[in-house]
């Protein structure tokens, strides 16, 4: 439950940090994992600022970043360099 609580601060610390261009769009939890979803049109600055947060809070997760268009399927993956397939479960 720490993991969760720690997760759901993150999110609202991101509320409050990310630029304006990038609105936090909620999240969801399940099949071993936390979901926070951004909605911008500058998801690298946001990625950016995302894992910056992270990285400060310390927190012990390991974590997968990345974006797709409005009416895409496909998703460009950010993060880790060496992703090859993400999804959303």
């Amino acid at each position: 439950m720490t993991d969760f609580d720690d997760l759901v601060a993150l999110e609202e610390d991101l509320i409050v940090r990310l630029s304006p261009t990038s609105k936090v769009d909620g999240h969801d939890c399940g099949v071993g994992e936390f979901n926070i979803f951004v909605l911008t049109n500058e998801p690298r600055e946001a990625f950016r600022a995302a894992k910056s947060r992270i990285l400060e809070r310390g927190l012990n997760v390991q974590f997968r970043a990345a974006y797709r268009g409005i009416a895409e399927d496909k998703y460009i993956i950010l993060w880790p360099d060496n992703l090859q397939n993400f999804r959303v479960a």
